[in-house]
């Protein structure tokens, strides 16, 4: 145990930033290290552990499940891959009866840009700048953001990108020639910046008055996370496809496109996934989709998260630029930069996200407790005093 950091750099591909510190346990919104020492967890897996660590009805259904049946691909029928789908059928706004099912938020957005493709004959694609929305070429040609992918040019073509939230480059751009508009509801990566509601509004319109589909990207959104099941829920909006990862498999991985009536000409063959829609992933997004419900996690995510912002804001940090987001994503932007913060927070059981070189992003699980949220707003209020002081 002591020696798994050396391992690691020793093995490890070196395409990842690693903090020091080495996680082997959680519970709940609990990570514990290598020597004990706990934190509360406001990472939460980049956004995958809404319901925390090793929620009980998801471990108990991930143990069963690996009893039964762990693997069988889509050319056989299977019962939990059934179930999900039709959950899946009615957890979607408007027409939206089918799923793709794959492995991850970056093959949902693959899937969506070949079904895009396929059913409109056409390949121009519109995204916004700032955005993340995966690392695969597909889906990194639709990132706005260059430290991804300008080491990989070229990319796809046929992808335009505008400013987010600008409704006048929006009307410029979507034409009859345009296969689809991707826009994520809050830009997580991007600086936990959510969309202004007549923008979304407009895209969908000028989608539909140009034969274009309209993709949402909610793969950190998702399931709970901004206080309604679905981010879009929030700004009645119905687009013609919406991504899912992350959270839906309560840490197991599973990627989901939903796709509405527009979706049209695929047939056997026209895409597939080895590992999508394997029995044990599926039995796990339903026990996610289940405590959900149950234990009415969305409302409690609108809840602690207004407190958290709330009070963050009546904290009156003059090092604090703006606060920004939805239930329990929220970001924090600073006028300097973030990684002193998450180094000050970590050295005092606060384990956090940047999003950007100046905002701090808060993503705690939606079963975080009261005290634990006190904890997080009073850690952070003193963090950010200190080093306002400090500067």
């Amino acid at each position: 145990m002591a020696n798994s950091q050396f391992v690691e750099n020793k093995h490890t591909s070196g395409v990842y930033y690693k903090r020091d510190i080495t996680i082997v346990r959680g519970k709940g919104a609990l990570v514990w290290d290598q020597h004990g020492e706990e934190y509360i967890d406001c990472v939460a897996g980049q956004g995958v552990a809404n319901l925390g660590h090793c929620h009980p009805t998801v471990v108990d259904a991930i143990q069963k499940q690996s009893k039964i049946l762990v693997t069988c691909p889509e050319i056989f029928y299977n019962d939990q891959r059934a179930k999900l789908l039709e959950q899946l059928s009615e957890l979607g706004p408007g027409s939206m009866k089918q799923t793709f099912l794959s492995n991850s938020g970056t093959e949902a957005i693959e899937a969506a840009i070949k079904f895009a493709r396929i059913s409109t004959k056409r390949t121009e694609i519109i995204s916004a700048l700032r955005s993340f929305h995966g690392r695969t070429m597909g889906a990194l040609t639709l990132t706005g953001q260059k430290k991804y992918s300008a080491p990989f040019a070229p990319l796809l073509p046929g992808v335009k990108q505008i400013p987010y939230n600008n409704i006048e480059a929006l009307r410029n751009t979507v034409t009859q020639d345009t296969a689809a508009v991707i826009l994520e509801i809050i830009q997580g990566e991007g600086g936990v910046r959510p969309a202004n509601i007549k923008f979304l509004q407009e895209a969908q319109t000028l989608c539909n008055e140009n034969g274009t589909l309209f993709i949402v990207d909610e793969v950190q959104t998702g399931l709970g996370r901004t206080g309604k099941m679905l981010a879009c829920n929030h700004y009645n909006i119905e687009p013609d496809m919406l991504c899912l990862a992350k959270s839906l498999g309560g840490g197991i991985p599973i990627g989901a496109t939903l796709l509405g009536s527009k979706v049209k000409n695929l047939h056997v063959g026209t895409h597939g996934s080895t590992f999508g829609g394997n029995p044990l992933a599926c039995a796990a997004s339903l026990a996610v989709l289940e405590v959900l419900e149950h234990e009415n996690l969305p409302q409690r995510a609108a809840e602690h998260g207004k407190r958290i912002m709330k009070l963050v804001e009546q904290s009156n940090l003059s090092n604090v630029r703006e606060i920004r987001g939805l239930g329990l994503m929220i970001g924090i932007e600073l006028k300097h930069k973030v990684t002193p913060v998450l180094k000050e927070l970590q050295q005092k059981g606060i384990l956090a996200l940047p999003a950007g070189n100046t905002v701090l992003r808060l993503l705690p699980p939606l079963i975080i407790e009261q005290h634990h949220v006190d904890r997080v707003i009073d850690t952070v209020i003193e963090v950010l005093s200190n080093i306002n002081k400090s500067n």
